[in-house]
């Protein structure tokens, strides 16, 4: 049976069942406890805490996931999976444990031609919550399994949650017995590579604080209704119903190693290096290619680090195997045609997710040279130095600034005789986790945090008023001081106010909040910002300037009216950048982040390579031909399907509702998905002045703008700017770039010639030098300071052109100078003196220390520099001796 078929049947069974579809949410969401979602009930979250109530008592869906904890692991065994497919149903407040059970035995049992998975019954296990008696009960009255085969466990295996404060509660765990051929007998309690799991039912009945009653702390509540939620496995369903030994066997896994063995000549099953190396990329191929298609890019921290990771791991590992070309585009089409019948998004934003992908192929086959080079130059200096470990700053340091697997670095270190500090290596990788962790905990309202908006969420929703008037008569809901609920607050005090309605915009989609004041007679609020709290309730940041405002207060909201028409500006101006792009660029120009303010715009899309100054000047035209056409803003409500059906564009990532707010400027010149605020017509946008556009990480550019009165100062400001000039240069505004032209190409002429001069200087010492070299045994030594100031680039090519001129003569020459507080330093050995052994790194750990320096290269030349000038007497006499040494 495939695995879509597998699918299939699973969300037709429980659709049967009276639950309701809903579509796997995007793998990013915004939950700042998690980087990506990893588990099934992850966009149900807020029904089980109770913060909205669900808009249908069942439901179902299969989710796409990612975990990424153990990205090493993968490969290594076949049970790791860094992307999955989790199908589940969920009952909130309606069936609980014997329905759960009951629906769940009659899809695994039942036959397939009649629509169930055909599981022999005698070979399922099943193990339930060590204090959990009634599931027991219910799995030998409803599946009639005996008590041979149902197994008690403590919380590690039978109780679950997120890992982070949130929903939990007991489980039940189905497995499978693959047969004694696969291991020893005695149920899941004793094997789980022979008994499978297949489905966690979870009875969702407790919500965790910060310590998991998995490790046997106690809940710290009681959700308010008692909810299912249960997790079947696709993947291992699919190993099962296919008759494969693993994951990697199976039909949407498989034909990518296929793919791999004919681009590497290696084979799959032959060695167990080679077998790690196909997994990696089958998986960690399938991975990226979801990721991206979720709108993730590769990046330096967060999820998009994660994703580099991934498709580093990739190139490497095909490497190793032997391909010698490219291989990611390869490996994208693959996955896309698996994938597609499933998630149609791969196919028709195909285009998109090969550009990310072989675009970070593409630099990280230069990182690979870069970093293998300084690799080298750090193995040299630690062996000039006599040292045997390179340091794990230098370990980082090529990781984390250039991209180099800590995996590879223990490899090469290993060939050069060398060992790493991995400690000193994992320690700062600790840290800089540490740093993200606290990054991630600091963020607004995490849900550990909600517990004083929890009744006010019950209530319902901040009714908006924004898109129709300025100010509106609202009550005082509630009052927030520090966390906590007060009565009243009065002048000087910081408060978060909330109301039952309000026309003040609460920050999203990119639009800052709004500004403005709460009043009343006597009373006068300023607001500060305004936050959404699970995604309805508005809370106004607020200081009181004036009287006391209490609870019950009946009070007038006001946004201001000068910044929310700088805001509309600055949001309708981004959607006419955005189709501005997609006209110029074309539809691969996809959103990737936006933000909007009063009088600004800056906008993050998808792109391979920096902008010419053609494609600039065009985005900007085309912007600002679409404001003069005076375009009517329309907005109006719609389901999301029919929204997509328009050709209205959504942002990647984002978790739309049913219903959906569509914003059409101009008809199909621009059609999005907005719950902003806007212009009535294109024309009261105002000029947009595009300021530049700049690389914000890998495949993902910025342009930032300024539009509006904001951008007409900018223009004047460039146009005093360019009148100054022309006075300067006393010639007419339109003729300064030809003069500065002609200005900037005589000063690279006489840059030119005072580098000739210079060089021609350098080398008149060189003459000198050799005269006055040193006779040391069978080699000569020149070792001197070399003239104040002369840079490094000087110093090797005075280096190079007196060895030269020794001809056969076995020679060394060791040149320090002293440049702005530093020392560089060459060291240049001829063949005759490399013939007797010499070698120029071996040199730089003679003098290297006096003067607080490093460096390597190759046996005939080392450069490099040092921190302390005072040192280069002591270097000097050091070199003398080891060179000394060496003359025997």
């Amino acid at each position: 049976m495939q695995t879509h078929e597998i699918r299939r049947r699973f969300l037709d069974h429980f659709l049967r069942a009276g639950h309701t579809e809903v579509p796997s949410a995007s793998l990013i969401l915004a939950d700042p406890n998690l980087l990506f979602v990893n588990a099934g009930m992850v966009q149900f979250k807020p029904y089980f805490l109770g913060q909205e109530a669900p808009p249908y008592p069942r439901a179902t869906s299969v989710q796409k996931c990612v975990r990424t904890g153990d990205i090493e692991e993968v490969g290594v065994t076949t049970r790791h999976n860094t992307f999955f497919q989790m199908a589940g149903n969920f009952s909130f407040g309606d069936y609980f444990k014997e329905g759960a059970i009951t629906l769940a035995w009659e899809l695994i049992s039942k036959p397939q031609d009649e629509g169930g998975y055909g599981f022999d019954p005698e070979r399922i296990w099943v193990t339930v919550y060590q204090d959990d008696p009634e599931a027991a009960e219910i799995w030998r009255r409803v599946a009639g399994i005996p008590a041979e085969r149902i197994q008690f466990r403590d919380g590690k295996d039978n109780y679950w949650d997120m890992g982070v404060p949130g929903p939990g509660g007991p489980c039940s765990e189905i497995y499978y017995d693959r047969g004694p051929e696969h291991g020893r007998d005695g149920g899941p309690v004793a094997d789980e590579d022979r008994y499978l799991e297949i489905w966690n039912l979870v009875f969702m009945q407790d919500i965790r604080g910060e310590l998991s009653p998995k490790l046997g702390h106690p809940p710290v509540g009681t959700l308010p209704k008692k909810n299912i939620d249960t997790g079947m496995g696709v993947e291992r369903i699919a190993l099962l119903l296919q008759g494969v030994d693993n994951v990697y066997e199976t039909d949407l896994l498989r034909p990518i190693i296929d793919k791999a063995e004919e681009l590497t000549g290696r084979s799959y099953g032959v060695q167990h290096e080679d077998d790690v190396r196909f997994r990696v990329i089958a998986d960690h191929a399938r991975t990226a290619a979801m990721l991206i298609a979720d709108g993730v890019n590769p990046g330096n921290d967060g999820r998009g680090y994660v994703l580099r990771r991934l498709l580093r791991r990739i190139v490497r590992s095909a490497r190793l195997l032997g391909a010698e070309k490219p291989v990611m585009g390869e490996f994208m089409k693959v996955v896309s045609d698996l994938m597609t019948p499933s998630y149609p998004e791969l196919s028709t934003d195909f285009r998109r997710i090969e550009t990310v992908a072989v675009g970070e192929e593409t630099a990280f086959l230069k990182t690979l040279n870069t970093g293998s080079t300084l690799f080298e130059n750090t193995a040299t200096a630690v062996k000039a130095g006599g040292g045997a470990t390179i340091a794990g700053s230098d370990a980082f340091t090529l990781h984390d600034t250039y991209g180099f697997p800590i995996d590879l670095t223990l490899e090469m270190a290993a060939e050069a005789g060398l060992s790493v500090d991995e400690e000193g290596f994992r320690s700062l990788m600790a840290e800089q986790r540490k740093r993200a962790k606290e990054d991630a905990q600091s963020r607004k309202h995490a849900h550990a945090d909600l517990t004083v908006y929890k009744e006010l969420v019950d209530r319902g929703a901040t009714e908006f008023t924004g898109f129709d008037e300025l100010t509106s008569e609202a009550t005082v809901l509630a009052l927030i001081c520090d966390g906590v609920r007060v009565p009243t607050a009065t002048a000087g005090q910081d408060v978060e106010v909330i109301l039952e309605r309000s026309p003040l915009y609460a920050e999203s989609g990119g639009q800052i909040a709004d500004r403005g004041s709460i009043t009343a007679s006597g009373l006068k609020v300023r607001v500060n910002d305004v936050q959404k709290i699970a995604k309805k309730l508005w809370v106004h940041k607020t200081t009181v300037e004036q009287g006391q405002i209490t609870e019950g207060d009946v009070v007038l909201a006001q946004a201001d009216p000068a910044w929310r028409r700088g805001a509309t500006q600055g949001h309708s101006g981004t959607h006419m950048v955005h189709a501005a792009l997609r006209q110029v660029l074309g539809p691969n120009a996809v959103q990737a982040g936006s933000l909007n303010k009063p009088g600004y715009l800056r906008f993050d899309f998808n792109w391979q390579g920096q902008l010419s100054e053609h494609q600039k000047a065009d985005i900007e035209a085309v912007s600002n031909d679409a404001v003069g056409s005076d375009f009517p803003v329309n907005t109006f409500v719609t389901d999301l399907p029919k929204a997509k059906q328009m050709g209205a564009l959504a942002l990647f990532g984002e978790n739309y509702g049913s219903e959906v707010r569509v914003v059409e400027i101009g008809g199909p010149f621009s059609m999005e998905l907005c719950g902003g605020t806007h212009v009535q017509h294109s024309s009261q946008i105002g000029p947009i002045t595009v300021l530049g556009e700049s690389s914000v990480g890998s495949g993902v550019r910025r342009v930032e703008a300024f539009v509006g009165l904001d951008s007409y100062k900018y223009l004047a400001k460039e146009r005093a700017l360019l009148a100054g000039v022309a006075s300067s240069l006393k010639v007419p505004s339109e003729e300064v770039p030809a003069r500065v032209e002609q200005l900037v190409e005589r000063l690279k002429v006489a840059e030119k010639e005072l580098e000739r001069a210079r060089t021609a200087a350098v080398l008149s010492a060189a003459g000198k030098f050799v005269q006055e070299a040193e006779r040391i045994g069978r080699l000569l030594l020149v070792a001197v300071a070399a003239p104040e100031g002369v840079p490094a680039g000087d110093l090797r090519t005075l280096a190079t052109d007196i060895r030269g001129r020794f001809g056969t003569e076995p020679a060394v020459v060791v040149l320090l100078g002293n440049a702005d507080g530093k020392v560089p330093f060459v060291v240049a050995v001829n063949k005759p003196a490399q013939e007797l052994g010499v070698k120029s790194g071996d040199l730089v750990g003679s003098f290297g220390p006096s003067i607080a320096g490093r460096g390597g290269g190759k046996p005939e030349m080392a450069q490099g520099a040092g921190s302390d000038p005072s040192g280069i007497p002591a270097g000097l006499a050091a070199v003398r001796a080891r060179v000394a040494e060496l003359a025997g």
